[in-house]
This record gives C-alpha cells, sequence and structure tokens, in this order.
C-alpha cells in the first residue's frame, strides 16, 4: 500500500454540490438570430462561461463570429454546417480558441453547447457585440 492508501482520513461528498437541471421543464427561449431558440442549462456570467441547448429551425443561421475560448457543440437531432463541413445527429465539433465561423442548419437541428466565453458577434452596422 502506499503512503495516501494509509492516510487517516475520511473525504465527504459535497452536498449541494451537485446541481440537477430537467432541460425538459425548461421554455425555449428566443435568441436575437431569427429561428434560434435556447435553453440555458449553466451560466457564469462573472467567468462568461455557458452551457446550453439551442434549437435550429430549418433554414436558421448564426452570422459570423468569433471564439474567444474554446467552443464544444454536440448534436443531438438533425444537421448543423460551417465552411468546415458538416454535422449529425451523434457529431462533435469542437473550436479553437481564437476561429471564426458562422453556422447553418437546413434541416433544423437541437446542439448541445458549451462556452468558455461569449462568442464575439460582428455587425457592420453596431461594430461587434457579445453572447447570444
Amino acid at each position: 500500500m502506499n503512503a495516501i492508501a494509509k492516510k487517516p482520513h475520511k473525504l465527504e461528498p459535497t452536498i449541494g454540490g451537485s446541481v440537477y437541471v430537467q432541460p425538459g421543464s425548461l421554455e425555449w427561449k428566443p435568441t436575437r438570430f431569427d429561428k434560434v431558440m435556447i435553453k440555458v442549462l449553466y451560466e457564469n456570467l462573472e467567468e462568461g462561461e455557458m452551457t446550453c441547448l439551442l434549437k435550429l429551425d430549418p433554414g436558421a443561421y448564426i452570422p459570423f463570429h468569433k471564439h474567444p475560448e474554446l467552443e464544444q457543440t454536440l448534436v443531438l437531432e438533425g444537421s448543423v454546417e460551417d465552411h468546415d463541413g458538416k454535422a449529425g445527429a451523434g457529431d462533435y465539433i469542437w473550436r479553437k480558441p481564437g476561429s471564426f465561423h458562422d453556422n447553418s442548419s437546413q434541416t433544423g437541428a437541437v446542439v448541445f453547447a458549451v462556452y468558455r466565453k461569449p462568442n464575439i458577434f460582428f455587425h457592420a452596422a453596431s461594430g461587434e457585440t457579445k453572447g447570444f
């Protein structure tokens, strides 16, 4: 046995340390983008982190934006695409920090997305803006 295994202490679980979310009980909320709805599962405004479900109706388009940090997306239903390819149900996409792209869905889609910092969207008239 090693020295760590012999230490005379007992660790206890942190009561309230796990937060259970039932996405089915949450309402889809509109974003500022036509045909794109959101359910926020986790958000830390101070750090800019967010985990969410996004629902893209057929023909949805998310405009050109930058990911300041890693973005991760799991396609649950339908398909999404950008300049690098198309992802269908069960496919996982991760985007490098600093990468730029836009998204669309011809068929409609539901995706699970994890953001470490808010997306930075670029609007010709108003300059850049953050988040959905």
